[in-house]
């Protein structure tokens, strides 16, 4: 049984906690949604100062809209377009300090102010995207991109 954790406030040990938690709450699953939702929801739960957290998928050329935690937001997402797009047609993470700023963003809620955006890579091949939104402006930093990327490569190794 899962319980809400009181992180420390050392950003560092708290990420490295949560991925273990994400490891320890997945390791058995292999439905790839069970495992997308609850990794929403544990970002949800961990992350301060956001407004969106979750996933789109890749199906048919196009981003479509997974499991999230947050208001509804965007069904399908364009190749290239905005910042999900760009992850994908990039294949880097987008840290996106003022979505305002960004060419062709999609506001998919009016509140978000800044953006990171992880692509999730299975054999080579592009899965999705972990996609959070923050009412922040410049609320992503290297810490998080780092510790963002390590959640997805947790969840990479158990989407193959």
């Amino acid at each position: 049984m899962f319980q809400a954790t009181a992180y420390s406030g050392d950003r560092v040990k708290d990420y490295e906690l949560l991925n273990k938690q994400l490891k320890a709450l997945i390791e058995d699953e292999t439905d790839s949604i069970a495992i997308l939702s609850n990794a929403s929801a544990l970002l949800n739960q961990f992350l301060k100062e956001v407004n969106w957290v979750g996933f789109y998928l890749w199906k048919e050329d196009e981003l479509i809209l997974g499991p999230f935690q947050g208001l509804p937001a965007c069904v399908k997402i364009p190749y290239g377009k905005g910042v999900c797009g760009t992850a994908v047609k990039e294949r880097s993470t987008q840290r996106v300090a003022d979505v305002h700023q960004f060419p062709g963003h999609i506001a998919c809620d009016s509140a978000s102010r800044s953006e990171i955006v992880v692509p999730i890579m299975v054999d080579g091949f592009i899965y999705g995207v972990l996609d959070i939104d923050s009412p922040i402006t410049d609320r992503f930093d290297e810490t998080d991109q780092q510790y963002l990327e390590e959640f997805t490569a947790i969840l990479e190794a158990h989407l193959s």
